[in-house]
């Protein structure tokens, strides 16, 4: 690898919102990324349904589809 064209790399803490901690690698220049959601709160991982609703996108949804 040449020398002096890679960025820095290190450990950096991801906090997650629901209360989850974890180490990754990053070249990003902080040591705490904050999420808000991580494996221990989607629901792809934990099987519950949780809606995250941004803009009122599940209520046009279900407004269109009629699934109130």
């Amino acid at each position: 690898m040449k020398e002096g064209i890679h960025p820095d790399y290190h450990t950096a803490t991801v906090q997650c919102a629901c209360g989850h901690t974890f180490l990754t690698g990053t070249t990003k220049k902080t040591d705490v990324i904050k999420v808000e959601i991580c494996s221990k709160c989607h629901p792809y991982f934990t099987g519950k349904q949780k809606l995250v609703d941004t803009g009122g996108r599940v209520d046009k949804f279900k407004k269109r589809y009629n699934l109130d």
